[in-house]
């Protein structure tokens, strides 16, 4: 049967809709909604000299959110781990369990460290001060504050620190809070171990001074961890 005009008109709507490829929606629309305790857990704090805001988590990985895991290591209780590869730090509780935090870490800086350690020093709102390797490869950025700066909310230790030393001595490396939440779970330029600024302040709270640490090797693969 030959097609009419009308037939061909009213027809065309579909013949064009067959020939256009629809966009997929963007990635934010099919990510799961936010879990309102881990709203909660990032809220703004109070009770702080400095303002520490509330992080917006909707753009973060889950898996680098706080939470308990299970996780198979010989480390007794009260020990940190950092497992750079993977961008977790746990914190070993009883029963083959752990709290673990999602951390950013540096291309230089932190996997120049590893094996054991003590948290030999604590700071609220630590001063920070550029170290000479980074100095040296960005001078432009970190010349002009070669003599450190003051903590608050624009210093890049965040409001709290944990200060590794080996043998009595500071081995540069530290636990810290970030300007930054958007590094959390990726490698950055320059810097030890950032966590978000409620992260370390929970993790601050929870270790004493001495509490022993551990640095893993950088390896290709995450650490065997789930959450539960």
């Amino acid at each position: 049967m030959t097609p009419t005009r009308r037939s061909l008109i009213l027809g065309t709507p579909l013949l064009v809709a067959g020939c256009v490829t629809h966009s997929p929606p963007p990635v934010a629309d099919r990510r799961p909604p936010v879990d309102p305790g881990h709203l909660a857990t990032y809220a703004a704090l109070d009770g702080e000299p400095f303002p520490v805001p509330a992080v917006d988590i909707s753009g973060l990985d889950p898996r680098f959110l706080r939470q308990e895991v299970a996780y198979a290591t010989p480390e007794p209780p009260g020990t940190i781990v950092v497992d750079p590869s993977a961008r977790f730090a746990y914190l070993v509780r009883e029963g083959g369990r752990a709290l673990r935090y999602g951390v950013g870490v540096g291309k230089d800086e932190a996997f120049d460290f590893r094996g054991e350690a003590v948290i030999a020093r604590k700071a609220e709102w630590p001063r920070w001060t550029p170290t000479p390797a980074m100095i040296r490869r960005e001078p432009e950025r970190y010349g002009p504050v070669a003599g450190g700066l003051p903590g608050g909310p624009g210093n890049p230790l965040g409001p709290r620190a944990l200060y590794l030393y080996r043998d009595g001595r500071d081995t540069l490396y530290r636990l810290h809070g970030t300007t930054e939440p958007a590094t959390i779970g990726t490698m950055v330029s320059s810097g030890c171990v950032r966590l978000l600024n409620q992260d370390i302040i929970d993790l601050y709270r929870r270790v004493p001074t001495g509490t022993r640490a551990v640095v893993l090797p950088a390896r290709p693969t995450e650490a065997a961890a789930r959450p539960s």
